[in-house]
């Protein structure tokens, strides 16, 4: 798997080429982040994202699909008591409706085959009242050419399914949901655009596990 051979040098490669988008990304998702929230984290990588959130939050449940990927947060979250990890798939989620007040998927949503499955899968598991957090990665330069990044992860064997500006991905977000969504961009080399999904809505019949 691409995320296991990379896992021991992702942080590396991203604090040289997008440090600072990488860390801000992470404060502007804690700034949803209430200290009553019970929050699902997908896709959590190292826990770049994880390590901004725990401090904010009563519990944090951080999961990813790769072994290798967990190994790297398990480190960097050994310092929170009010953190468990464990391996998940974003498309098939082994929990209850509306289990948690805040879900955050990060940088994942553009790599997955069936990205409206995950999005259901999201917002089942969050509460009526709460909010689902989208970190994406926008790729597309000016020109209409992905960003040398991520033609160089292209080359390592990373497959996008989808790349994005700002304004497609806004576009992206809201043709999966009518949900109250909002949008805020982290600036910086790659830049990260956030949708905030506010979940009002009963989830629509067929969406559920």
């Amino acid at each position: 798997m691409f995320w296991n051979k990379i896992a021991s040098l992702y942080d590396l490669f991203e604090n040289v080429y997008n440090g600072k988008v990488y860390k801000n990304t992470g404060h502007a998702v804690a700034e949803h982040i209430l200290s009553s929230d019970v929050v699902l984290e997908c896709a959590c990588g190292t826990g770049a994202i994880s390590i901004a959130i725990a401090p904010c939050c009563k519990k944090l449940m951080a999961t990813d699909f790769s072994e290798g990927m967990l190994m790297q947060a398990v480190k960097k979250c050994s310092r929170f008591d009010n953190v468990s990890l464990c391996q998940a798939n974003i498309m098939a989620l082994d929990c209850a409706d509306e289990s948690f007040d805040k879900v955050v998927a990060g940088n994942v949503i553009h790599l997955l085959d069936e990205p409206q499955k995950a999005f259901h899968e999201l917002m089942r598991v969050c509460k009526r009242g709460g909010k689902v957090i989208i970190p994406t990665y926008v790729n597309i330069v000016k020109n209409g050419k992905s960003s040398w990044a991520a033609r160089f992860l292209e080359l390592l064997g990373l497959d996008f399914k989808r790349q994005f500006d700002y304004e497609s991905y806004q576009a992206f977000i809201r043709s999966m949901t009518d949900e109250d969504v909002s949008f805020t961009i982290v600036e910086g080399r790659m830049p990260c655009a956030i949708a905030i999904i506010n979940k009002q809505h009963e989830p629509a019949i067929g969406t559920t596990n």
